[in-house]
């Protein structure tokens, strides 16, 4: 499994907790400081912590994955970006896999947002989205593409 901007590590113990003893999960952080702080503060040898960018997937993990999860603000990054790094991830899930990233409902009707989606819808065979978790501040979604 890869987490693609695990910033302060909030998701990544979410899915430590829910991780296959034998599984691997590769977390890629372009931040230096989040990066080294996320590595010196888990311990669990299941987690590699790379820093790295994810538009660089497919030779930072070296393997296939089975799961790409997201934090990235997909939004506010430029259109080309978002492509390289959207590439990257259909490139390296297994057949099947799935990719897993959240969107704020206040900015799903955005120019931006729109063409994420979109972009989504091009790259992956399948996509659903959740219904909107509004205990969550903002209010968001979760968009789930498959390979």
């Amino acid at each position: 499994m890869v987490e693609l901007g695990p910033g302060t590590g909030v998701f990544t113990d979410a899915i430590l907790a829910r991780l296959a003893p034998a599984a691997r999960l590769v977390a890629i952080e372009l931040n230096p400081v989040l990066a080294a702080r996320l590595s010196a503060t888990r311990r669990d040898t299941r987690l590699t912590v790379i820093r790295g960018s994810a538009a660089e997937l497919a030779a930072t993990v070296g393997e296939p994955a089975d799961a790409v999860v997201s934090g990235l603000p997909w939004t506010v990054m430029p259109r080309e970006q978002r492509g390289h790094i959207l590439d990257a991830v259909a490139e390296v899930l297994t057949p099947g896999g799935r990719f897993t990233t959240f969107a704020y409902l206040h900015a799903s009707w955005t120019p931006p947002a729109r063409h994420f989606t979109a972009e989504l819808t091009r790259r992956f065979s399948e996509l659903e989205r959740s219904t909107v978790v509004w205990p969550n501040l903002p209010p968001a979604f979760v968009h789930r593409a498959t390979q």
